[in-house]
């Protein structure tokens, strides 16, 4: 993913305010957040967790009050201030902070602008929308902290099918190598919820390193690494 101007866009009640800092340094890897907001009827005791949060990383809050009783009308204001500010071509990424699967339609529509769109939600978030997304991040991946991920080292899960076709996918047919960084976006082509930190490691490279059947190579210049197999030498 290029580096963009990104609109960060918050469903409140459907995300978690301790974990806003991580969220924030994360999305930021893909580029510069020029719009964060964040939506929720804060006349609510509930929402008010979020007020410190607001104040300290610059987000602007919007009001939107549930009209019926139960139901949240903050999906409805997220999706149309999205869809102005892609009508104005304000941005050039989207940001959706939500575990609710009422933003599916729009994350297609943000992709059939050929814009990229990062979701970031729970484990539990419905497939529909993690599927939508060029990317999906799991708001438990961002709140662990380095040592409980190295506690929970695991390779025994991963699919070797999804490894091999992300390889297969970029691999360099002259010295079936594949660049880490190609193989990384390959990786997140194929299955936009990949990450591996949910295999409980910290960079993505400790997490290639650990690959069965596979191996890391340092180039010449000392800081391209590419990936591979293990006895490709020998084919």
């Amino acid at each position: 993913m290029q580096k963009n101007k990104i609109a960060l866009l918050i469903d409140a009640e459907n995300a978690n305010s301790s974990a806003i800092e991580q969220i924030l340094a994360e999305v930021g890897k893909s580029g510069t957040i020029t719009v964060k907001r964040i939506y929720a009827d804060w006349t609510e005791e509930r929402n008010k967790r979020w007020k410190e949060q607001l104040n300290i990383y610059a987000i602007s809050p919007i009001q939107k009050f549930a009209y019926t009783k139960g139901k949240s009308s903050s999906d409805t204001a997220l999706i149309i201030d999205a869809m102005d500010l892609l009508h104005f071509k304000t941005v050039d990424a989207f940001c959706i902070v939500s575990s609710d699967s009422d933003y599916t339609r729009l994350a297609h529509r943000i992709r059939e602008e050929g814009l990229d769109i990062i979701g970031v939600g729970k484990s539990h978030t419905p497939e529909a929308f993690k599927k939508a997304c060029t990317q999906f991040i799991r708001e438990e991946n961002l709140i662990k902290t380095a040592k409980s991920l190295d506690d929970q080292k695991n390779t025994k899960f991963i699919d070797y099918s999804l490894i091999k076709s992300a390889f297969e996918m970029v691999e360099d047919t002259d010295n079936g190598m594949a660049l880490l960084s190609k193989f990384s976006e390959a990786l997140r082509k194929i299955d936009s919820e990949f990450d591996h930190r949910s295999y409980g490691y910290t960079t993505f490279r400790t997490f290639c390193k650990n690959l069965d059947g596979y191996e890391l190579y340092l180039h010449p210049d000392k800081t391209t690494i590419s990936l591979k197999q293990q006895d490709s030498e020998k084919k």
